[in-house]
């Protein structure tokens, strides 16, 4: 059977998406949002353990136009929904409707939710989602994404449940925390192969360190834990959910894994209580015994034999601290990556070009996406010897 699925990634990142699933051996192609394929059940189950860069991976289930609740309601009785719904399952409707006649989104969610229970039975408990993912992250029941374009509907499954840049292990947070996600685009974004010396001396809670390990030790993101147990997924709640499909995709992922990082990745931060929090992180990742971590300021960083790459998100002075107060930061930044890293790649995710300047490098941008709303590049230099 094949699927038409969908990888949604932040903005700015569909091309790295695309490039991960190509690396699996999947012909996918970058859209605005994400990245499309047509597929198989155990391309779905890989897309979802192994993505280091998507947000979500949704299975077109239905496409079809409709102007009047009549055409909408014949059309949403023809969806097969006990393949995703068991009888008195709960269910989300995540509606977005735009230059269409039907406008009213709970409307819309009002009919289809019938359909549903027309279908399957009472629910347990059925509503609709936020507009937007970080606003529904935990909640329960199987996820319905609904878009209606100029009269025409896009309806698709959520495979995944909790965003997969919930890899699990990221509990103890330090300030302005960096999304999972986010952190592997700024990994593979840089160009990072994953075998040269990493280096954050800006670290935080660790996720840019962690999600190198995870990497450079070919774990797959949805086995980041010391025992390689995979995290929950909606899709293992499906009726017709091929458990034995998913054993395979899961040992298969497990046994690509290699026992220890090829190459030294250190993390560093002036905080010691950040750098605590980035062990026990490191720690549930089952990654603590890769990294180097240690409490110092940015200055004394220490970075093992290069060349290699620097790769950080340091403040921008947006959420944590004043930009202007900054300067001094970047501008060290600069001074010590002279000093002590000749020949390597510095990788930075900025907010404020004039910050960027200071620390007087020649940047090129590989990316730009946003970061807790915030409008943010990835800036790539190589530090002159």
């Amino acid at each position: 059977e094949k699927l038409s699925l969908f990888a949604v990634t932040a903005p700015g990142l569909e091309e790295l998406c695309a490039a991960e699933l190509r690396e699996m051996g999947i012909a996918a192609a970058a859209e605005p949002g994400g990245a499309a394929w047509e597929g198989t059940r155990a391309q779905l189950f890989d897309a979802n353990l192994r993505l280091r860069t998507a947000s979500r991976v949704l299975v077109r289930v239905a496409e079809f136009r409709a102007r009047t609740w009549f055409e909408l309601e014949r059309h949403a009785r023809r969806v097969p929904w006990e393949r995703w719904v068991r009888p008195g399952g709960a269910v989300r409707l995540r509606v977005a409707s735009k230059k269409s006649k039907l406008y009213h989104e709970g409307a819309i969610a009002e009919r289809l939710l019938d359909a549903v229970a027309r279908s399957v039975g009472p629910l347990g408990s059925a509503g609709t989602a936020g507009g937007g993912d970080e606003e529904d992250e935990g909640a329960e029941g199987q996820l319905f994404v609904v878009r209606f374009h100029y009269d025409r509907c896009t309806l698709s499954v959520d495979s995944s449940g909790a965003l997969l840049h919930l890899r699990g292990y990221r509990q103890a947070l330090a300030k302005a925390p960096l999304r999972e996600t986010l952190a592997a685009a700024m990994l593979l974004g840089s160009g990072w192969d994953g075998a040269a010396p990493l280096l954050d001396p800006m670290c935080g809670s660790g996720t840019v360190a962690i999600d190198g390990a995870l990497l450079a030790r070919k774990v797959a993101p949805g086995l980041a834990s010391p025992d390689r147990t995979p995290r929950r997924y909606a899709f293992l709640e499906w009726p017709d959910h091929d458990a034995r499909l998913w054993d395979q995709a899961v040992a298969r992922a497990a046994a690509e894994a290699l026992p220890s990082a090829p190459g030294p990745i250190v993390a560093s931060d002036r905080d010691a209580g950040a750098v605590e929090a980035a062990r026990a992180n490191a720690e549930r990742a089952g990654v603590l015994d890769d990294l180097a971590l240690e409490a110092r300021p940015l200055s004394a960083m220490e970075p093992p034999p290069g060349p290699g790459w620097l790769v950080s998100n340091p403040p921008y002075g947006v959420r944590v601290g004043e930009a202007e107060g900054l300067r001094n930061l970047y501008a060290a930044l600069g001074r010590t990556a002279r000093a002590k890293l000749p020949g390597w790649t510095l990788a930075l995710l900025s907010a404020d070009r004039a910050l960027e300047a200071q620390v007087r490098v020649r940047w090129e941008e590989a990316l730009r996406t946003r970061n807790g709303g915030i409008p943010v590049r990835l800036v790539v230099a190589r530090v002159e010897g």
